[in-house]
């Protein structure tokens, strides 16, 4: 005999969506609440309490405030407090009010954002988006791009619009004949080029291990000296904001001879590429608008969220072309940009709304606030850091921070150590044979007194 089921026969009344939202609304508030005042890390016993919330599928229906309930009681607490003001892990940001109220919005609406027949709100809004992201980066007109879920799927958008313009112009269609018998591309990447994009790499095909790797310089800035021979056929890829350093590859130096030579120039600037909105660190970014594609995240510096990365392209209908889908019940629009001719997904919610919440609130003042005052913080845990008498590995050019403790060994206890104890969370790395305790300060939320408490808990662990 089948189960019996307690799914209503009919939807939930006004009333009963009125009490489940009006819950999970309390919910989100304490969380939001009482988020700096937990440990940043949850507990082992936090940790063990998720056994509760997995096992078989359930046979019966469950009350949706009950769900709600657990959720609340048991995920909350083991969840990492990333919207706290003293997260300095993977160079993580927080999320802005207005975006955030706008996920909740978007998830009300529950629209599918691929065409404009579905949804002309989230098509319109995800257009704006992208325009405000190419001015705010300084970026020539007429780029375009795609709202994606993050860095890597942003390069891999690139640098599939690379392999499609690169092959085309050598008179092959790869789309439709593959890579078997395609004429060769060379790819070259500095030699701490970000795993994102040799993950890219390896899902379009040119191969994890085929790329030839530039020396770097103390830095890890890839040595413009070092540069191999490039043509028509090679895609060059630079790096703004390495995820250890900060440190921006010499795009001045390098775009104009890899353009003359006919190179395409992608640029993974996950986090980096946002100092152009701040007068302080636009000179960073200098020579970069001279590339042909770039990838960056919303969800770091602009903190508007997960997930949302942008792809953008000089010539959009190099993505376009490699990107492009149709089939008969597809009926697209010729006179508006649909989404799914630039993304690889059909089917996918509307993060450009979020993205334009959160720019829309921000302003480029506000964008340019957040890149200056977490950098602002950085520079000060290296002082306090060095004063403390531990060495700082990498000249602090925006928010990455390196600290080494004095051996690997007392390095990765001190990040265990301040990990365990909570005040806030540093991860640690392996940076040109040294081991280091990474810092990372990309959230709107951090404070002065996050900084002191945070520098006073790190030392405090070192000594230890």
């Amino acid at each position: 005999m089948a189960a019996s089921s307690s799914v209503p026969s009919k939807p939930a009344g006004d009333s009963d969506r009125a009490g489940l939202f009006d819950h999970a609304l309390r919910a989100a508030l304490e969380y939001l609440n009482t988020v700096d005042k937990r440990s940043v890390a949850p507990g082992p016993e936090q940790i063990a309490a998720l056994d509760k919330l997995c096992g078989p599928v359930p046979e019966e229906s469950t009350d949706a405030d009950a769900v709600l309930s657990l959720l609340e009681a048991i995920a909350s607490p083991a969840t990492i407090a990333n919207g706290g003001g003293r997260y300095f892990g993977f160079v993580n940001g927080g999320s802005v009010p207005a975006a955030m109220a706008a996920a909740w919005m978007v998830a009300a609406w529950d629209q599918n954002a691929a065409m404009h027949m579905q949804s002309p709100a989230a098509v319109a809004l995800e257009e704006t988006a992208l325009e405000w992201v190419r001015t705010l980066l300084g970026l020539p007109e007429g780029t375009g791009g795609a709202v994606v879920t993050g860095a890597t799927m942003a390069n891999f958008c690139g640098l599939a619009a690379a392999r499609h313009a690169l092959l085309e112009r050598a008179g092959w269609d790869v789309e439709n004949d593959g890579l078997f018998g395609a004429p060769e591309i060379t790819v070259v990447v500095g030699e701490e080029a970000h795993s994102s994009v040799i993950k890219a790499l390896g899902m379009l095909g040119l191969g994890r291990r085929r790329v030839l790797r530039v020396p770097v310089d103390g830095q890890g800035r890839m040595r413009a000296d070092a540069l191999p021979h490039l043509d028509s056929r090679t895609i060059l890829c630079l790096q703004a904001g390495n995820v250890n350093t900060g440190a921006f590859d010499p795009a001045a130096a390098i775009c104009p001879e890899a353009r003359a030579a006919g190179a395409w120039i992608h640029v993974d600037g996950a986090f980096g590429l946002w100092a152009a909105t701040s007068s302080p660190y636009a000179h960073l970014t200098r020579g970069y608008e001279l590339a042909d594609s770039w990838a960056t995240d919303a969800h770091k510096w602009p903190n508007v969220g997960y997930d949302c990365g942008i792809a953008l392209l000089r010539d959009p209908g190099a993505l376009r072309g490699a990107m492009e889908v149709s089939a008969a019940y597809l009926h697209q629009g010729e006179e508006v940009r649909e989404p799914s001719h630039y993304n690889p997904e059909l089917s996918r919610r509307a993060r450009g709304v979020e993205l334009w919440a959160g720019l829309k609130s921000l302003g480029r003042a506000g964008m340019a606030g957040i890149v200056e005052r977490t950098s602002r913080h950085a520079r000060r845990f290296a002082e306090g850091l060095r004063a403390a008498g531990y060495r700082v590995l990498n000249d602090v050019v925006i928010n990455q921070v390196l600290v080494d403790f004095g051996s690997a060994e007392k390095t990765l206890a001190t990040v265990a150590a301040v990990q365990e104890e909570g005040t806030c969370w540093c991860g640690s790395t392996v940076w040109q044979g040294k081991t280091a305790m990474r810092i990372s300060v990309s959230s709107w939320v951090t404070t002065d007194e996050d900084v002191e408490r945070s520098l006073a808990a790190m030392v405090k662990a070192a000594k230890r």
